[in-house]
């Protein structure tokens, strides 16, 4: 028995010996880290060895992004004549989005979809947008933002590894007015400034309760982010107090930051996103990037706790995620989220409709359009030009599934409707910054739909558009 036993001991060594042999002789493929949809917790690489790789990657990386914005669009500084944000800036004008070479938009409109997608005719600029590094993601602020965060409070929301890419005079006017829903009276209350922790009690103490002051105060206190905190694994020279709600959201409305979803992997799927303004928020129904929270209480509980970071509790936890109390904190900030409104629109009567006393002949037509042929009320009846729901407008029709800038363009999915309500205040337009003007999602839509307006019907739609 004893001997029977030692020659087993020996075989299963042996097995063992030519298991761990088989297993060195493997390819080196086979080591390597399967997909995942964690983000990686331990940091192997010393932060100075990461930062310096990847600022000198920085200007290759935003060479290819601004390439595929020239190839895409005409990014030339063309404002509208005669019509502005709320506070002055200039509202651009004209369709940016380039047409394959020898193709007009009437043409393309007459094709069906299949024909459009065998002979590769989508417009490139319809396709999803990347984000301005996309295989790293997450989020990255205009250059005068990052610069008047700098000036009020020396905290530094520059990138080492990426910059921002759309053109200045195609975001929102900076800083943006506000308007509260409890004293239209005041009408803008911003007085020009952007509103931080330095001077928010000054500009708002006597305007708004204790309650609702407190809320702002949290809306412009750092927190920890994925790019931007205290540990290795961040973004930023520094180590960083993080960001703030304000800092995407700036003054209740936006500034077009970018960042990735983060419910969506792997990450060439991730949807691009451009920061929506909270602008007249009290009246929506849907948030997050894929709408699972129902109420802005929830939008504000958990954008801290996920989106900040990826959708990821893990790294959450460690880069120091700031937990807020549901039945004090949460509440004030949604509280004080829900005093932003939209801006004055003073052609538009209580019903959301022009007033004909007001309006121009263009202006009345494109209304008319706008609830007629267009069908775009089905999807955004007034007064605020939202249904609140959700509509998936299968762009994948048009299109083969690509690879563009890490980005895999495979298709668009449900799609928010968002408030029409101050639309010329908040360009570039849907859920990732693609369209740069209205006469861009004019056409976009135009083409998705079918409804085939004509030159006319377009201009008039645009000057109804504006009127919002």
């Amino acid at each position: 028995m004893n001997t029977w036993r030692k020659w087993c001991g020996r075989g299963v060594m042996a097995a063992i010996a030519i298991c761990v042999v088989g297993v060195v002789a493997l390819s080196p493929l086979a080591w390597a880290d399967p997909p995942s949809s964690y983000s990686p917790v331990v940091i192997k690489e010393d932060f100075k060895v990461t930062m310096e790789r990847m600022a000198a990657a920085k200007s290759a990386i935003m060479r290819k992004q601004m390439d595929l914005l020239a190839e895409r669009y005409d990014l030339s500084d063309k404002p509208v004549g005669g019509v502005t944000m709320s506070r002055g800036k200039a509202v651009q004008e004209g369709v940016r989005v380039k047409l394959p070479e020898g193709m007009t938009w009437e043409r393309l409109a007459a094709m069906p979809p299949e024909e459009i997608r065998e002979k590769g005719l989508y417009p490139k600029g319809f396709l999803p947008l990347p984000h301005p590094n996309h295989a790293e993601g997450g989020m990255v602020f205009p250059r005068h933002h990052i610069d008047e965060i700098n000036k009020q409070e020396g905290r530094d929301l520059t990138r080492f590894d990426m910059d921002y890419d759309l053109p200045t005079h195609f975001l929102p006017e900076y800083p943006p007015a506000i308007y509260l829903t409890t004293r239209p009276d005041l009408g803008d209350v911003s007085q020009g400034k952007v509103v931080t922790i330095m001077n928010y009690y000054e500009l708002f103490n006597g305007i708004l309760n204790p309650k609702q002051l407190e809320g702002l105060r949290l809306l412009v206190t750092p927190f920890p982010q994925q790019q931007f905190n205290q540990t290795e694994d961040r973004r930023s020279a520094e180590p960083h107090r993080g960001v703030t709600c304000f800092d995407c959201h700036v003054n209740g409305h936006t500034n077009s930051a970018t960042h990735l979803v983060g419910d969506i992997r792997p990450q060439e799927f991730r949807h691009g996103l451009d920061t929506p303004p909270l602008r007249g928020v009290s009246i929506q129904r849907l948030f997050g990037s894929q709408r699972a929270l129902k109420t802005i209480e929830d939008f504000t509980e958990f954008e801290q706790r996920a989106a900040y970071f990826d959708g990821d509790p893990v790294i959450a936890t460690k880069k120091g995620v700031n937990v807020l109390d549901r039945g004090s904190q949460v509440h004030f900030m949604a509280e004080m989220q829900a005093l932003f409104d939209f801006p004055p629109a003073p052609k538009l009567d209580v019903f959301g409709k022009l007033d004909p006393a007001k309006a121009s002949e263009s202006e009345m037509r494109g209304q008319e359009v706008f609830f007629g042929k267009s069908r775009c009320a089905e999807c955004h009846p007034s007064p605020y030009y939202t249904d609140n729901l959700m509509h998936n407008m299968r762009t994948e029709r048009f299109f083969k599934p690509q690879r563009v800038n890490g980005r895999m363009a495979a298709n668009d999915g449900p799609i928010k409707t968002f408030p029409l309500r101050g639309l010329k205040d908040s360009p570039p337009y849907l859920h990732d910054r693609r369209l740069l003007t209205i006469e861009d999602t004019v056409e976009f839509f135009n083409l998705i739909t079918g409804v085939k307006l004509s030159e006319q019907e377009k201009k008039d739609l645009v000057a109804f558009l504006r009127c919002l």
